[in-house]
């Protein structure tokens, strides 16, 4: 065989694609047909990795957005050399295999993110092209670009007609993000047809007014493609978006520009009917050992890291500090000090015993942590001072002052959350960003992202409840509290003080996976500890007052969360007042609280006592598995009001008398009948 040519080596990403998912049945192999010839000049050309060792921290990032379309990044994996053997591209989306249905992170080496939510690729790409601009500001020195690469994300048309590319994409061009290139497949199609009936947006022009560099070109002209890209690179102060007019499944003879070849295998006739049009020799998954080594990248990669590494050991040499700092803050190491500076701010809060809402509390911890890890980086959704992220002394992240470590995201909740994700999957630093709890809605999809993937991001939720108050029903979050409490791997905080909100930061700080923290706008008491419950808040949930002889046992147990544990510490004092014994635990955070041992649990809330009552201003159906059905709850399952806060939780039964009567009827009935109390208590009434 002669020299392999663009259109050969193009061609095996096809083939491979197309074989790929006619062996599954399942796939898309419109999109790796359509871009592959995009892909074959970006990674064979332009393209700074090294297969040999897909963590390089000075690697150009690939984003395939577009993720329906992940054979064409398999084959690229594959092909150039990594750990990706032709076994695991015969087992697409099979069990367990390296090959999802969807790129994800952590199964398959060389794909940096989970992609598959359309658009929310594209939006860590714009993280990850933050993260990049940020590191190198503080990090780099004259004539020691340490770090100074690329970020290129692929994207299609359900990634533009996704709200969240509007959110990133506006913010990306206003930050001047010079190292993103985006490279959109053009084709026309989706999978319910030609989208001309409902897609007719002027792409170009809507990048153009995003302050984007715009390009066009035929996707399927490699020599457009190299120019474009060259032209892209020389751009240094914008984004670039490179609009690449493709045929989705080009080289299909019969299906090729149809909605047919989206979704679906080719079926053996368009198969062989491909291998004859596109003049492939070839028996399935087989490609040449000319093309093989056309493709293989792996000598030239360890070439470009060994010269990356000379230069980084010449730069330790100069700036041994910065280079140190650099690597803890790539490997993800918590500062030596960390433990101590975080013992030191629970007794300095303790010590204080301030009253302050949990927001201004958490504001406390964030100017305390700050200054132990620098890689902490901030920012809100246009809520800054209602949500307390922003603390003296932090910088402002824009264009021109990328070293800024606040960044300003606007009204932007879901390509916050998404940005984040990108930034915590770059390496280096650790983001949060904040909203009012009710609007995590908007992000919900991006929080679960950050889950599945156990990336280190704090979302920061303010305005936890009804105690927001006047705003209303709109604002009041209800249902969003037990929601972030059933994603798997997300660490749910709501604390009811400043010490629980210290020790909250502390775990958000080290939890290797997202976590939600749920603050109050409203001032809430300061309860007090002795030394072992001190110790104990950062086991989730913990005895906060027991009125009970030594080795008895409570006649009720009230569980509570944030501001209702004030409810219940003074409903516990009335009830005392009448000689009944009640045990009051605070519960910040259940999934830590069940990953404690069943003996500590157990010694928290004891089976024995069947009369307790969770109270908590959000939906009760989650806490059923904590009172049993001889508890009770009083939880809020219908909508707020607008109103000051206190009328609003009186209007939806968060009173102590409410709580005092509900804990005699269920003590009493149970005692005299021994079966399920008869007291409704799911529904939000003053009654």
């Amino acid at each position: 065989m002669l020299q392999p040519t663009r259109r050969d080596r193009a061609d095996a990403i096809r083939f491979l694609s197309i074989d790929a998912v006619q062996q599954a049945n399942s796939g898309h192999p419109g999109m790796p047909m359509g871009m592959a010839d995009i892909a074959e000049v970006l990674w064979h050309e332009f393209f700074n990795h090294n297969p040999l060792n897909p963590q390089w921290s000075n690697r150009d990032r690939f984003i395939l957005s577009n993720g329906h379309g992940c054979m064409l990044h398999y084959a690229l994996l594959h092909l150039t050399g990594y750990d990706l053997s032709i076994e695991d591209i015969k087992q697409f989306r099979q069990l367990h295999s390296k090959t999802p249905g969807h790129p994800e992170f952590g199964e398959t080496p060389g794909v940096e993110t989970t992609t598959g939510p359309l658009g929310q690729g594209l939006a860590n790409a714009v993280g990850m092209a933050v993260a990049e601009k940020h590191l190198a500001a503080i990090f780099n020195r004259p004539e020691f670009p340490i770090i100074d690469h690329y970020t290129y994300c692929f994207v299609g048309d359900g990634c533009l007609m996704e709200g969240i590319s509007h959110e990133v994409c506006s913010l990306a061009g206003t930050l001047g993000l010079g190292k993103l290139i985006v490279f959109y497949d053009d084709n026309g199609i989706s999978i319910d047809g030609k989208v001309s009936g409902w897609f007719t947006d002027n792409t170009p022009l809507r990048f153009n007014a995003y302050g984007w560099h715009v390009l066009q070109v035929d996707g399927h002209d490699s020599e457009a493609v190299h120019k474009a890209i060259v032209q892209a690179k020389a751009v240094t102060d914008k984004p670039s978006i490179i609009c690449c007019k493709t045929t989705i499944g080009w080289g299909a003879p019969n299906v090729a520009g149809t909605a047919a070849v989206h979704g679906a295998a080719l079926g053996e006739k368009e198969v062989a009917a491909s291998r004859t049009y596109l003049n492939w020799p070839h028996q399935p998954f087989v490609v040449s050992e000319e093309i093989y080594a056309s493709w293989d990248a792996r000598k030239q990669g360890e070439t470009r890291e060994k010269a990356w590494q000379a230069l980084f050991a010449r730069y330790q040499d100069r700036y041994p500090e910065l280079a140190k700092e650099l690597l803890r803050r790539k490997a993800g190491h918590l500062p030596l000090n960390f433990a101590v500076q975080a013992d030191h701010l629970l007794t300095e809060l303790n010590t204080k015993a301030q009253s302050v809402a949990t927001r201004k509390a958490s504001q406390q911890c964030i100017a305390h942590f700050i200054k132990v890890m620098p890689e902490i980086m901030g920012g809100s959704a246009d809520l800054t001072e209602s949500n307390a992220t922003y603390v003296e002394g932090m910088k402002l992240f824009s264009k021109d002052n990328p070293e800024g470590n606040y960044l300003h995201y606007g009204v932007r909740e879901f390509g916050m959350s998404a940005m984040m994700n990108g930034m915590a999957l770059y390496g280096g630093i650790l983001p949060y960003g904040g909203t009012f709890l009710t609007f995590s809605d908007y992000a919900r999809n991006a929080i679960r992202l950050a889950a599945l993937m156990r990336q280190r991001v704090v979302f920061v939720y303010t305005h936890d409840s009804i105690g927001l108050g006047e705003d209303g029903p709109t604002h009041q979050p209800v249902e969003q509290l037990p929601g972030l409490r059933m994603m798997p791997g997300l660490s749910v905080w709501r604390p009811c003080d400043t010490v629980e909100t210290a020790v909250a930061w502390q775990a958000a700080l080290t939890h290797q996976g997202p976590t939600a923290l749920l603050f109050s706008r409203q001032t809430l008491p300061f309860q007090q500890r002795d030394a072992n419950q001190l110790t104990q808040v950062k086991r989730g949930g913990y005895i906060l007052w027991d009125d009970t002889e030594s080795g008895q046992l409570p006649n009720a147990i009230l569980i509570a969360t944030g501001s209702e544990v004030g409810l219940a510490m003074e409903a516990a004092k009335q009830l005392k007042a009448e000689h009944i014994a009640i045990r009051v635990v605070s519960m910040p955070s259940t999934d830590v609280f069940l990953a404690q041992d069943e003996n500590y649990r157990s010694s928290v809330l004891p089976s024995q006592v069947t009369a307790k009552i969770a109270i908590e201003a959000a939906a009760s159906a989650y806490w059923y598995q904590f009172v049993g059905l001889k508890g009770g709850v009083i939880g809020l399952d219908r909508f707020g009001a607008s109103a000051p806060a206190k009328d609003v939780f009186e209007d939806c039964g968060f009173t102590v008398a409410r709580i005092v009567a509900m804990t005699k009827e269920i003590i009493y009935s149970a005692a005299s009948s021994g079966g399920h109390h008869h007291l409704s208590v799911k529904q939000c009434s003053a009654g």
